[in-house]
């Protein structure tokens, strides 16, 4: 077993947030069970590219329990929870090499240490490991059964290397799940990135003007929550459709430039580059707060805002940076620029991410039964897969449905009947 973490005497606090939060996954748990039994993964190597939070240490230990050889490392470099890191090793003998703040050298190197364990199966949260692969070990991409995508900005980049077919093992787009996006992106975002944001600052979001770059799931479940705390919630987009439904949500839609006058709070949510720029800061108010939930920190061009400014304060808070500009308004960065709800909070709750975990899990099940069949693209997830998930997440909540009677479902799959 190889890893490199902080400090193995945290391993005490991280066993005791695993089991926390293993006792809000119910669906990730009734899995662990019958990969004991099974052990579907026996004989595969896997390695997960992911953030480390008890959730992922959850996912982690399903895996095993599979017949699996894991290794874990970072996929962001402040979402390490090194104490989550210490006992997977300590307490579950899993080979992690995460460190939180590690450097973009310290970074890579990880990544590399991963990817030299051969795996079999990889797990990818930002696509950061599969490019790796193809840029430095494409030798080794032929020994890959698949790979699991739980981003959009992952999935974007996946698609972009099928695209140009220069993708050299099949994917599976977790992200595009709906047991994911619709969940995860919408309510596990949307809750952990106010948390990281009113953790970082203590600010009052009631009365603020704030505005959300992007309305995708993410940026739907961001405005959502803030709208519900009181806050004057502004959209920018790109896509009209997303505008059009932006402003029948009962937002304010404008563009970034209009926005950036009269914003308080910004966040991006977007998957893109450079979507705060240069010029948004010029005309941002003083005490303006910038914000990122992406996965990369590229969606505010912190470059700009650095030369622009003729001074900046380090650690005006954990998390605040304070750029002061020519014009003597100062605009602060949070967290650097990197997603917010994991550098300044714990990320997802358990609850939400049960559900995305236990369709990653059932996914890498599914690539070893499909062995040999799967082609050099990228593949959702199956439908009867995200039906099982749901049922049993609806059961766990003590929730029930109705079921279609057969007159009902002969009546779905004819064409006869009309009015």
């Amino acid at each position: 077993m190889k890893y490199d973490i902080k400090n193995i005497d945290l391993a005490v606090d991280g066993k005791r947030r695993i089991e926390w939060a293993e006792h809000d996954m119910p669906v990730l748990g009734l899995i662990q069970k019958r990969f004991q039994k099974e052990r579907p993964l026996k004989g595969k190597r896997v390695a997960a590219c992911l953030h480390v939070t008890a959730e992922t240490a959850n996912l982690v230990r399903t895996l095993k329990a599979g017949g699996a050889d894991v290794f874990l490392v970072a996929s962001n470099p402040l979402s390490t929870q090194d104490d989550i890191a210490a006992s997977l090793v300590k307490d579950f003998e899993i080979s992690v090499s995460a460190i939180r703040g590690e450097d973009k050298e310290t970074y890579y190197r990880h990544i590399r240490e991963a990817i030299e364990h051969k795996p079999n199966i990889t797990m990818d949260d930002g696509a950061d490991l599969v490019s790796t692969i193809h840029s430095e070990y494409p030798n080794q991409a032929s020994d890959i059964l698949g790979s699991m995508e739980e981003t959009t900005t992952g999935v974007i980049r996946l698609r972009a290397m099928a695209k140009d077919g220069a993708l050299k093992i099949p994917v599976i787009a977790v992200n595009d799940a709906k047991t994911k996006n619709l969940f995860d992106n919408r309510y596990g975002t949307g809750q952990s990135t106010v948390d990281g944001i009113i953790r970082a600052t203590d600010i009052l979001l009631a009365g603020k003007n704030v505005v959300v770059a992007g309305y995708g799931w993410c940026g739907r479940g961001f405005a959502m929550r803030c709208k519900g705390m009181g806050a004057n919630v502004i959209i920018t987009e790109v896509d009209p459709i997303k505008g059009i439904e932006a402003a029948m949500d009962g937002f304010r839609v404008m563009p970034m430039i209009e926005a950036a006058r009269i914003g308080d709070l910004f966040c991006t949510l977007t998957g893109d580059i450079n979507v705060i720029r240069r010029e948004h800061f010029k005309v941002m108010k003083d005490g303006a707060i910038v914000a990122n939930s992406g996965h990369f920190n590229v969606e505010i061009d912190i470059q700009a805002l650095s030369k622009m400014s003729k001074s900046v304060k380090k650690g005006l808070r954990e998390f605040v940076d304070g750029y002061e500009l020519p014009n003597g308004r100062t605009v602060y960065l949070l967290a650097e620029g990197r997603l917010i709800n994991l550098s300044a909070a714990e990320g997802h709750p358990a609850s939400v991410m049960d559900m995305s975990f236990s369709t990653q899990a059932l996914m890498a099940e599914w690539v070893v039964q499909q062995k040999g069949k799967l082609e050099t693209r990228v593949y959702n997830v199956s439908e009867e897969v995200e039906n099982w998930v749901a049922t049993l997440k609806l059961q766990s909540m003590g929730l029930a449905i109705d079921e279609l009677t057969e007159e009902q479902k002969r009546y779905l799959s004819s064409w006869e009947m009309g009015t």
